[in-house]
């Protein structure tokens, strides 16, 4: 039996009627940007969040660089941001003229470790972007706590974590502003790319509004140097309708991940699993395992016809686009050779998940 990493053909087939009625609505009305489901989609999605201003982007990576720029941060400052993550969150630092500053994670969540982000503070820090990696809300408490005491902007990169909660609140209302992802993959995907900036920040939502618009609030009239990054209608109307039902598609993630760490608890010392953080409400964007084989484990699984991905096979500052920073990262460095990702999804069935674990025990056996 093949399992593939992720399904994205059942989510449409699940709401299919809703999503051609969508698609039949936006291409009907004559109108494909800026119109009434950005609009509403924004407001659906920032009450979603906690938050109340949203502003519908062209993807992930410009939702990051968009707040850095609406909170002024560039040339010559420094961002604290965390070593182990997607290049996205450096790359958006370096696109603004900022300095990324790398922060090992935590060894049990992989999340950025609050405990040394304040030793990496300098006069020139100006933000901290904490990653809410795989789907776990990072420490905030900690991380605002330290934010606040040396006067630091709050950015959650929340690309990975849709509708999870940090004791008790939600991912996109837990700093001074948030970038959401809406690739496909997500927990929350559309079908292409989108993003979005979430914040109770009316004066930053703005600028970031006019900085995705040509730098434009009225047509022709140009205030600052802005780019082309806008939501459109047809994604919008797509990510209405699965919007809707995010929390329960989130639910059945938790269901499966349930089984697997029940299945794969205590079968080898060597096989390292995902723990929740207290106060962390886990929304398994991604499952992680680790072992010091990563790779046997893998190309077993590959072999039997269980589809794995490594998330992220290279340390950021072991690329070559960060061919110049020269740190040694242990923690950054050791997850990159261990670490690897299971098939996960709301539409994983009973069957595809006993058959994941199946594959999982016997590549153990195998390396």
């Amino acid at each position: 039996m093949k399992v593939p990493f992720l399904d994205l053909k059942s989510p449409f087939v699940e709401l299919q009627a809703e999503l051609n009625s969508a698609y039949e609505h936006v291409m009907s009305s004559g109108w494909y940007v800026n119109g009434s489901e950005v609009s509403s989609f924004e407001k659906d999605f920032s009450a979603f969040c906690g938050s109340n201003f949203s502003v519908g982007v062209g993807n992930g990576l410009d939702a990051l660089v968009l707040i850095l720029r609406g909170m002024n941060i560039g040339e010559g400052d420094e961002v604290i941001v965390p070593s182990h993550t997607f290049i996205a969150t450096w790359l958006a630092v370096s696109q603004v003229g900022a300095i990324p500053v790398p922060v090992e994670p935590d060894e049990i969540t992989y999340n950025i470790n609050a405990s040394l982000i304040e030793s990496a503070i300098t006069k020139k820090t100006k933000a901290v972007i904490a990653v809410h990696l795989y789907g776990q809300p990072a420490d905030m408490d900690a991380i605002n706590t330290v934010a606040k005491k040396h006067g630091l902007k709050v950015i959650e990169d929340a690309a990975q974590a849709h509708g999870a909660r940090y004791n008790g609140h939600r991912v996109g209302s837990l700093g001074d502003a948030a970038a959401f992802s809406f690739y496909p993959g997500k927990n929350l995907g559309a079908f292409g790319d989108g993003g979005a900036v979430v914040s109770s920040d009316k004066t930053l939502t703005e600028m970031v509004r006019m900085l995705s618009n040509y730098g434009s609030k009225i047509k022709y009239e140009h205030d600052v140097q802005g780019v082309n990054s806008r939501l459109d209608e047809l994604q919008a109307a797509m990510l209405r309708v699965k919007l809707k039902v995010l929390d329960e598609w989130n639910k059945r993630r938790q269901q499966v991940a349930s089984s697997y760490l029940s299945s794969f608890q205590g079968i080898s010392d060597d096989l390292i699993l995902p723990e929740c953080a207290q106060g962390a409400e886990h929304v398994w964007h991604l499952f992680v395992l680790r072992h010091p084989k990563r790779d046997q484990v893998c190309r077993y699984m590959r072999e039997q016809g269980v589809e794995t991905l490594i998330h992220y096979p290279h340390a950021c500052h072991k690329t070559k686009a960060y061919v110049n920073y020269k740190h040694h990262l242990r923690v950054s460095e050791m997850l990159a050779e261990q670490v690897f990702s299971i098939p996960m999804g709301p539409h994983l069935a009973a069957e595809g998940a006993e058959r994941v674990v199946e594959v999982v025990k016997k590549a153990l056996v195998h390396v």
